[in-house]
């Protein structure tokens, strides 16, 4: 039991005891106490005054003195201010939890709930490498999945792979146009970026070829174009031109962008790419047998990729086994009155009375879209895994659609419905700005992770502090603070928030970084090898900073079951970085190994066993190694 959990029960039974008022512990609020303040923790009297018609200032008096006399164990002073009692924990109960538990490697970690849950995280389109947003989707996913098990879920991780579809189709066009037969082997290239080259020179070819249509367009030609494309490309260009005469250039630029969008999808290339995508959902067998090997090429490249970042799925779907799932739930939705079928036969969900619109589940012509896709995956993972929540760990710009989903599955009162969360992060951007696919200025993961192992070596040479260690160890450490510190810089921001990733500001050995804690847990494990703790009693009296740690310490269990309640590793990250800058400070001040007694050299090695356990447990539930030496 934690020590908050302690202070709520003893709370609860003095309360009981003094004033003949019963009150459920739940309803006892206990912060940590304002550093301004004497003490730990704080429990916070206005919620009770009135029912017990004291005062704050006398309540916290009788409450504080019965608490202090009752659990000598537990308290050792208080004090009131203003409506808070602030109670100070005594020394004997920090230093019970440290001989109790700096032998506890699982430290932290809560027994089993029973309850299911699976995460859906990376989510990667089989037509380029993956890139740094997946990095941030990667990272996301498998720590909440690490960090949700540690707090007794039994988990699922799971990835779902957009294998088909018009972005695949034009890969292997570009491919088939301008390959000469080119593969991985061939080229020496790792088969993601290979096809990704493809994927960007598509897009190449269809500028230029819309660049042609746009002209033709501007000059009343409009050859090959349906009757209702010609009245849309007419109705844009005589507002371009009114535009002109009203000498509004803004205006002009955005409905000439809307025109050139109607040239791309009019140019030749991407004619053919429909048409090749007509083909793949016909079976036509040249087409498939291209569309398997160039998958084949692109997972061979993913394994390599999740397998050097730590990522790793325990099932993985695939969207072109899934895409017709979720038409029986359709028609299921049409036949309960919940979904609505327009005169062209689409088949629509009117969302408005929550605040939504109206939204397309199935086109008419039967075929489905995304929602109808997920709408049957989701039956799916519940049917197979018996799940009692599903996690989709996906960017905020999908937050309608995943909102959409949610609703759809709740109306039809699936038993699973309300188990749908939504993990939603914001676009991780570079300095330099937003990076975009198909003008191939994204950051591949691959090049991104060999960036990182660079700057690691350049700083650890910097630093001269490794010049014993072998070569094959050395470029593990490169290795492992490189990896560690993008780790740690994506995963230490709320995943709601958008951010701005600075390779070089990631390796600081003095900031917010991972490389900090990393070093901390190296200079600790420097001083364990030197000497061991032993199990022997020793003095109760406590430093302010030993007292300090061993608070922090205490809290990694309630860290843990927080950043899992709120889907939230940078909660970890916080902790741990802190709990690194403590001991930090600590160190600086007091010896351990020449401690002045040989007391107080036993606790503090205990000390120091527990926050190298600590910090290890917490970077490895954020996907990160600590290195024994560095």
């Amino acid at each position: 039991m934690s020590v908050v959990s302690n202070i709520k029960s003893a709370a609860s039974k003095a309360i009981n005891e003094l004033y003949q008022f019963s009150i459920n512990e739940n309803e006892i609020t206990v912060n940590a106490t304002k550093p301004e303040f004497e003490g730990e923790y704080t429990i916070v009297l206005f919620a009770f005054i009135k029912q017990l018609k004291k005062s704050p200032e006398l309540l916290g008096q009788e409450l504080g003195r019965y608490l202090v006399e009752n659990n000598k164990g537990l308290f050792s002073g208080f004090n009131v201010i203003k409506g808070f009692l602030n109670l100070s924990v005594s020394p004997v109960y920090w230093t019970g939890f440290l001989k109790n538990e700096y032998q506890n490697t699982s430290f932290g970690t809560s027994a089993s709930t029973g309850r299911k849950v699976m995460v859906e995280y990376s989510s990667p389109n089989t037509n380029k490498p993956l890139h740094l947003g997946h990095l941030r989707n990667n990272f996301l996913g498998w720590s909440i999945a690490e960090i949700l098990e540690a707090s007794g879920n039994q988990v699922i991780k799971t990835c779902i792979v957009n294998d088909r579809g018009i972005h695949i189709c034009k890969s292997m066009l570009a491919w088939q146009r301008h390959g000469n037969g080119a593969t991985p082997e061939s080229t020496g290239e790792k088969g993601d970026h290979l096809v990704g080259e493809y994927y960007v020179r598509f897009e190449e070819d269809l500028k230029a070829e819309a660049a042609i249509v746009l002209d033709q367009f501007l000059s009343r030609e409009f050859e090959h174009l349906s009757e209702e494309e010609e009245s849309a490309v007419m109705t844009l260009l005589d507002a371009m031109d009114h535009a002109v005469l009203a000498q509004n250039k803004e205006k002009y630029n955005a409905l000439k962008s809307e025109l050139n969008e109607i040239a791309r999808s009019n140019t030749p290339i991407m004619k053919e790419a429909k048409q090749m995508l007509l083909k793949w959902e016909q079976g036509d067998a040249e087409v498939l047998e291209l569309w398997n090997r160039m998958n084949a090429w692109v997972y061979a490249g993913f394994d390599e990729t999740y397998k050097r970042i730590g990522s790793d799925f325990d099932k993985i779907y695939y969207e072109s086994k899934t895409y017709l799932l979720g038409k029986d739930i359709v028609e299921e939705g049409l036949q309960k009155g919940i979904l609505f079928k327009k005169e062209d036969g689409s088949v629509w969900i009117d969302l408005t009375a929550e605040g939504l619109d109206q939204k397309l589940v199935l086109r008419k012509d039967g075929t489905s879209v995304y929602i109808t896709q997920d709408l049957g995956l989701a039956q799916l993972k519940y049917q197979e895994y018996g799940i009692n929540e599903s996690i989709y760990v996906v960017g905020d710009e999908q937050n309608y659609h995943l909102k959409v989903l949610e609703l759809i599955l709740q109306k039809l009162q699936f038993p699973y419905a309300n188990g749908i969360t939504h993990l939603s992060y914001g676009m991780v951007e570079l300095p330099t700005g937003k990076m975009k696919s198909r003008e191939g200025t994204v950051v591949d993961a691959d090049d991104l992770v060999d960036e990182m192992i660079s700057i690691a070596k350049e700083k650890t040479e910097e630093l001269g502090k490794v010049k014993d260690f072998e070569e094959d160890e050395l470029k593990q450490l490169h290795d492992t603070i490189g990896l560690g510190a993008l780790k740690f810089f994506l995963l230490r921001v709320d995943p709601k928030k958008r951010m701005v990733f600075n390779p070089e500001e990631s390796i600081d050995f003095h900031g917010f970084t991972g490389p900090f804690v990393q070093y901390t847990y190296a200079r600790i494990k420097s001083i364990l090898r030197k000497q061991q703790p032993k199990a022997v009693s020793y003095a109760a009296s406590l430093l302010p900073m030993e007292k300090n740690i061993l608070v922090s310490l205490e809290q990694f269990p309630t860290i843990i079951q927080e950043a899992g309640n709120d889907h939230d590793p940078s909660k970890i990250a916080i902790f741990v970085f802190n709990l690194a800058k403590s001991f930090n400070s600590f160190y600086t001040e007091h010896s351990v190994t020449n401690a002045e007694t040989e007391e107080k050299k036993e606790l503090r090695l205990q000390l120091a066993q527990l926050t190298s356990q600590v910090i290890e447990t917490s970077m490895r539930l954020l996907g990160i190694n600590v290195p024994q030496r560095m």
